[in-house]
């Protein structure tokens, strides 16, 4: 009954409580917006056609059908992320703008997540006017004029926006970060659905491969449970130092480096980039000429299941690689624990102790992008072994992965709550 009195604990303490509420406020919001369809269009075909392309499924479980309802926020987040992760590759070529990024501090990443929010809007303008656009040619939707157009992609595109305002506005006065509880309530909203096509296309013939299945996604749990609580602790000593009459130091502690360092991130980062290439080839595709061909080679490309999870798996992993790479500076830590008169037993200060940390760093990335790569294509391998299209998208694969993820990272930043209020009051 421990985790019954940290829920009473929590709703005790009047600071706290009133963060959960407000995280909870902005996700009935978030519901709302959903489901208010933009003006002038025809949703009746969409249902198929979400079912039909699987890279659209998965977005659509993403924002927890507000897609295929083609509601004002049908984008989510991805023109957000999309931005933040051409900013983030943009730091690799040009130094001023990674100076910016790494080195002035807070006022340089308020200014780097400025750039990042003003990139959003031409991004949501474009990915709704080529979405709509391709729903159109694939006769999900009917013709479409251009005011309405107009109109749809204003709407779109402030939905968008308004998402991203209350995403940091949880991770300002709310706890966790905004943008993955955000996805989080989108992919656990679409549960009760998946429920009841369970429910209804029940048969009793099934049941082998509903059992197998459940088996699997437990197996699942567990591995994404162990691999984000796992961590490679690097011993730290630091030396001893007399200052007046008192010495100081002597110690010993560790450095925690996660195995998967970089959380869900490389995956939302991965499917936004695969997202835009069928889009463009779709929209493309009825051109003519080289330019047509190319875009349907293209379209069949991404089209083709063992293409697609194939891609799907090495941006995964690239991603784990190059965020991690952005994230973690093992020449900063080695400078700062040399500065502090800590040391890596058996490692000299400054250069050797960061090319000590960067051999371990690309270790244990390995195991992690791999991971997050079997993760993010285990969907469409549960769906060949047990035939259950049901679910695929919650229990298994990305969408878990990212629920177990941000569950476990908000019940840390709660428990670090109670913790301190448990010092302050000690």
């Amino acid at each position: 009954m421990d985790w019954l009195n940290r829920v009473i604990q929590i709703f005790k303490i009047r600071e706290l409580r009133n963060k959960i509420l407000f995280v909870l406020a902005v996700f009935v919001i978030f519901r709302l917006m959903a489901n208010i369809p933009i003006p002038g269009i025809d949703i009746e075909n969409l249902k198929s056609f979400f079912a039909q392309f699987q890279v659209f499924g998965v977005l659509n479980a993403f924002t927890g059908g507000a897609l295929d309802n083609l509601s004002i926020i049908m984008l989510g987040l991805g023109p957000y992320i999309t931005s933040t992760i051409i900013l983030q590759l943009l730091t690799m070529i040009f130094p001023q703008l990674e100076r910016i990024y790494k080195e002035e501090g807070e006022q340089g990443r308020q200014k780097f997540n400025q750039y990042g929010r003003i990139l959003t809007v031409p991004l949501a303008m474009l990915q709704g006017f080529a979405m709509l656009n391709l729903l159109q040619r694939q006769g999900a939707i009917g013709a479409i004029t251009p005011e309405v157009m107009l109109s749809s992609i204003i709407a779109v595109s402030a939905g968008c926006l308004l998402l991203m305002w209350l995403g940091e506005l949880i991770t300002e006065k709310g706890i966790g970060n905004g943008v993955s509880l955000l996805i989080f309530a989108g992919i656990v909203a679409d549960v009760p659905n998946s429920i009841r096509q369970i429910v209804f296309q029940w048969d009793p013939s099934q049941l082998p491969a509903f059992l197998l299945f459940f088996a699997m996604s437990l197996l699942i749990i567990a591995g994404v449970v162990l691999v984000n609580e796992a961590r490679r602790n690097i011993p730290v000593s630091y030396a001893k130092r007399v200052r007046g009459g008192k010495m100081y130091g002597g110690v010993s502690t560790y450095l925690p480096l996660n195995i998967n360092p970089a959380g869900v991130i490389p995956i939302i980062f991965a499917l936004s980039i695969m997202l835009f290439p069928g889009m463009i080839a779709n929209f493309l595709s009825g051109a003519g000429g080289a330019v047509g061909n190319i875009a349907q080679s293209i379209g069949a490309f991404f089209e083709n299941p063992w293409t697609y999870g194939a891609s799907y798996f090495v941006l995964v992993c690239l991603f784990t690689y190059f965020y991690t790479a952005v994230t973690f500076d093992p020449k900063g830590i080695s400078s700062n624990l040399q500065k502090m008169g800590g040391f890596i037993p058996g490692i000299r200060p400054g250069q050797p102790t960061a090319s000590f940390l960067y051999y371990i760093l690309n270790r244990i990335l390995l195991i992690g992008a791999l991971f997050l790569g079997g993760i993010a294509v285990m969907p469409s391998i549960i769906q060949g072994v047990t035939g259950i299209t049901a679910f695929q998208f919650l229990v298994g694969g990305t969408s878990l992965m990212i629920v177990v993820s941000v569950v476990l990272e908000t019940m840390r930043q709660i428990r670090s709550q109670l913790q301190m209020r448990e010092y302050d009051t000690f």
